[in-house]
Order: structure tokens, then C-alpha cells, then sequence
């Protein structure tokens, strides 16, 4: 069995960085951290998470993240499905987050886009149905995708 274990980020901030992770994850926790020297720059990191899956947190992250308008390469978002979209934008709104953006509300999920303090784009997802067929109905059409794939 393959999965996603941890996505390691580097943050300008640790402490603002987990105020916006913990507010969409209030069952998770720091499950340790140090101090590191990484290419002879000092720095401190957090594990954040349960006791299967976590964020990584490096501080001293210096610059601008990419434009996520833009086409540059680079990570565009990372997404997390929730059981209920509605109470993690609350509780996101509740700590100063704003939503960035919404996706289509379709038969069966709904999404919402926020901004981490560090300019990362992180999706939320809540579906309706466990039939995966309907989870991952696309409003796409077939041709657009086969077009895509190069067939």
C-alpha cells in the first residue's frame, strides 16, 4: 500500500504558520521538532500532525512564494478532504483566514481554496457520496481529457 505520509514546507514562521494549520486541524498536534543547521543556515522545524500523516514546518523561508496565477513551476495547492467544509471555514475564518476562493459546487463535493501565511494555496474538500464514481465526477468534457492524455 503507497500513501502520502508528510509534505515538508518551508515557512517564514512556525508559530503563524500552525495558528492557520491547527485551526483546519484541531485533532492534530506537534508531534516533535528541533533545531537543524541546513546548508550551514540555523534553523528550527515541527512535525504537525497525528500519528500517521504530518506536516513538516522548516522556519527561516526567505522570498515570495510563486504566483499562483502564474504558470510558473511549482507547487499549485495541496488539498485535504474534511467531513465538514462548513465548520473548517469557520474555524478558519474564526482565526483571521479568509477564503481565497470556492470551487463548483457539484452533486457530490464541495471545495474551498484558503491562503496559508506563507502564500501556500490549501484546498479543502468534503464529499457527499463514498461511490467513487460520483466523488470524482468531472464537469470536464470526455474530449478535453483525451485531448490532454494524447489520445
Amino acid at each position: 500500500m503507497l500513501y502520502l505520509e508528510h509534505i515538508n514546507l518551508v515557512v517564514k514562521n512556525i508559530p503563524e504558520t500552525l495558528a492557520f494549520y491547527q485551526a483546519a486541524f484541531p485533532h492534530w498536534r506537534v508531534r516533535g521538532g528541533s533545531k537543524q543547521s541546513w546548508h550551514g543556515k540555523q534553523r528550527n522545524w515541527v512535525h504537525f500532525g497525528d500519528d500517521y500523516q504530518y506536516l513538516t514546518f522548516n522556519d527561516r523561508g526567505t522570498g515570495e512564494n510563486r504566483d499562483l496565477k502564474s504558470t510558473t513551476l511549482g507547487l499549485a495547492h495541496f488539498a485535504f478532504a474534511t467531513a465538514n467544509l462548513d465548520a473548517l471555514i469557520e474555524r478558519l475564518n474564526n482565526v483571521g483566514f479568509k477564503r481565497a476562493s470556492g470551487g463548483e459546487i457539484l452533486p457530490h463535493r464541495k471545495n474551498a481554496y484558503f491562503i496559508d501565511p506563507n502564500g501556500y494555496e490549501v484546498e479543502f474538500v468534503q464529499y457527499t457520496s463514498d461511490v467513487p464514481s460520483l466523488r470524482n465526477e468531472y464537469i470536464y468534457p470526455q474530449e478535453s481529457v483525451s485531448a490532454i492524455k494524447g489520445v
